[in-house]
């Protein structure tokens, strides 16, 4: 992880972006304090949230959970 002043990082812009499109993890800080981060945006993660799929799963195959005939031998 590198860290930039917002001085640094205004001056180094387009260097910045090319690191953080290699993979870099770039930090912008103002008086040493991390203030944000410069990702790709396709590198984003988001949290999940619990119960986000809430009343989207239309219906669960009544055998869901059943082991497959071929894996009976495995148990």
């Amino acid at each position: 992880m590198k860290q930039y002043n917002i001085a640094e990082a205004k001056s180094h812009f387009s260097e910045l972006v090319k690191l953080a499109l290699l993979g870099e993890e770039i930090v912008i800080a103002r008086d040493n304090k991390p203030l944000l981060r410069l990702l790709p945006v396709n590198k984003i993660i988001r949290k999940r949230r619990p119960g986000s799929a809430k009343g989207q799963i239309l219906s669960i195959a009544p055998d869901f959970d059943a082991l497959p005939a071929d894996f009976k031998d495995c148990v």
